[in-house]
This record gives structure tokens, sequence and C-alpha cells, in this order.
């Protein structure tokens, strides 16, 4: 995986056995090897590091190309032979640990007292309105125009002839042009990714990205949390209502449509036009197919093939769901229905 240097400030490489020492794993191959990144297993490529995490009863995702592990001994089974192990009791700690030590978000290091950074770049077409902030390295497009109060970090990249409203928070992200992001939203923080560490509960750093395309409409006070190693992605014309939360590595497809208080858990994919209704929760790595409709407040623990229409939790094929709810209320008055 090639982290994003606009955000994240590469601290240089380490060596297998720097890594044992940072992290006091054990090591089983060449001290001298160089880790030259940090990516996720299925994704991972030479030179990466990467972690298995995990009681070992389900076999993980691996790249063909990845050949540099820190595991627990649950997860020894499914290395590769011919690559270079470190074990430890919490891989993704100790990932996290080395991680950080090649890596460092650029946001954690804007200083200065200047509104906007001369390191960044805004067309003098642009607005920047009063109380907003543009970091080093940003790069606001033509006739875009940024709200009282604004948050433009690092390296961000918005495009040509957007909105970005009051008080909203804009880091680790691409933004292409014609995107709306109305008052609050919050673009590119950490999702609620915790790890086991040695003390007890750790917040998972992320070393991902934002990307919105064209015409995307976010929400007031919407949160959409930057990927861990991948990005989460939010296709053309996508419109998101006010008050919802997708978390990171979501991938949405082109004129995906959802409503109010909808929860978006971690490596969902939904496919392009599907359209979800109010307080729609989908839970973590399921898959949408294009053109579903999920009604209000449905809860979806499993995949859906293209153009279904589902609804409840569990979530399940609508005429299904309204067939047991028409059974569940005659049972539950009889002496009304007879």
């Amino acid at each position: 995986m090639t982290v994003d240097p606009r955000f994240y400030a590469p601290l240089g490489a380490l060596t297998l056995g720097q890594v044992a020492e940072l992290t006091g794993a054990v090591l089983d191959g060449e001290s001298d090897l160089p880790v030259t990144g940090i990516a996720s297993a299925a994704n991972a490529q030479k030179g990466d590091l990467a972690f298995l995490d995990g009681d070992g009863k389900t076999a993980p995702e691996i790249s063909a190309n990845a050949g540099i592990f820190i595991i627990n001994e649950a997860n020894r089974k499914y290395v590769p032979d011919s690559s270079s192990t470190l074990v430890v009791r919490f891989p993704r700690h100790a990932h996290a640990v080395a991680a950080l030590s090649m890596y460092r978000p650029r946001h954690l290091e804007w200083t200065g007292e200047a509104r906007i950074s001369p390191d960044a770049q805004v067309h003098e077409g642009a607005i920047v309105s009063p109380g907003a902030v543009v970091g080093p390295g940003a790069v606001i497009g033509e006739g875009t125009w940024i709200g009282p109060n604004v948050s433009i970090g690092p390296g961000v990249q918005i495009g040509r002839h957007c909105q970005i409203g009051a008080n909203a928070s804009v880091f680790c992200a691409l933004v292409g042009d014609h995107v709306t992001l109305l008052a609050g939203a919050r673009i590119g923080e950490t999702g609620f990714g915790v790890l086991a560490a040695p003390d007890g509960q750790r917040d998972a750093p992320h070393f991902g990205r934002v990307i919105l395309q064209d015409h995307v409409t976010i929400g007031a006070n919407t949160c959409i949390d930057r990927g861990v190693f991948e990005d989460t992605i939010l296709g053309e014309r996508t419109k998101i209502d006010n008050l919802c939360q997708i978390a990171h590595n979501v991938v949405f497809g082109r004129s995906v449509v959802m409503a109010a208080f909808g929860g978006i858990s971690g490596s969902v994919r939904v496919g392009n036009q599907s359209m979800l209704g109010g307080r729609v929760g989908i839970a973590d790595h399921v898959e949408v197919g294009e053109g579903v409709s999920l009604a209000a407040s449905s809860g979806l623990f499993r995949n859906v093939e293209d153009r279904e229409t589902w609804g409840g939790t569990p979530a399940k094929p609508i005429r299904q769901w309204m067939r047991e709810v028409a059974w569940l209320q005659k049972q539950a008055n009889p002496k009304k229905n007879s």
C-alpha cells in the first residue's frame, strides 16, 4: 500500500529487526530485511508490513505479494512458507506501533498563525469566509465557497464550484467538483477502530483517505471516516442526508441515496443507485448490490443481490418481512381478528 504523503509524513523505512525491538515481537526472518510500507494483509505489496490477528478460526484474505507479517500463534498456519514473521500476543497493536514509527499525520504538525497557509493554493476565484483556516499543501479550486469557521486540513484537495458549509472540517480527503458539504459535516476523521493492547483498549491509527467524487452532497453534521489503510469512497452524485455515520473503508457507488440517521459499518460496499431509508443500519463487510432499496429502520446483516427490496431487523426480502409482521399482528390480537 502507498500511504499518501500529502496527508502522512514519511519518517523513513525500518528493518525487521527494528520492528521486533519496537514491539517486543519474536523474529523469524532476516533482521536487516527492509520494511518500506504498511498495509492490510489483503492488499500488501512487497516490503509492506501486514498483520494477522484474531482466533485463527477463519482463513484471512492474503495478497499474493505479501511477505512480511506480524502475527499471533493462532494465525501462524496461514502465513506463506517464504514469508518473514514477527510473533506477538497483540499483532494489530504491534503493527500500529510500527506504522506510527514510519508515518505521522500531517495535521498533527500543523502550526503557525496564518489563517491561510502560505503553502496552500487557493484559486483567486474561490472565497474563504471569516474564521476559516486552510492548511499547508491544501488546494481549493475555482468558484469554491469555504464557509465561516471551516477547517481545511493539510494536503486536502477541493475541486471547483464546491460549497463547504459553516463549521465543517475536512482532513485527509480528495474532494471533486460541485461537491456540497452542509454545516458541521466531518470529513476524514479516524473511524471507530479499537485494538487490544497490553494495557487495554486503544484507538487504531488510520492511514487512508476519503474520496468524494463529483456532485456528491453530504448533509449537516454527517461524519465520513477515512480508511484505515484503503480509502473511504463515495461515488458521483451520491447524496447523504443529515446526521449520518459512514465508517472507515466504506465504498458507495454512483447516485446512492441515504436518508437521515443511517449508520454504515466499516468496509461495507453499496452498489450504484441504491436507496437507504432513514435510520438504516448495515453491519460491517456486508455487500449491497446495485439498485437495492432498504426500508426505513432496516438492520442489514447479510449481502443483498441487485435490485432487491428489503426491510425489517434483521432485514429480509420486503414481502417476507411484511408477511411476518402481518402474522405477528394476528397472533398478538386474536380477538380483534376473529
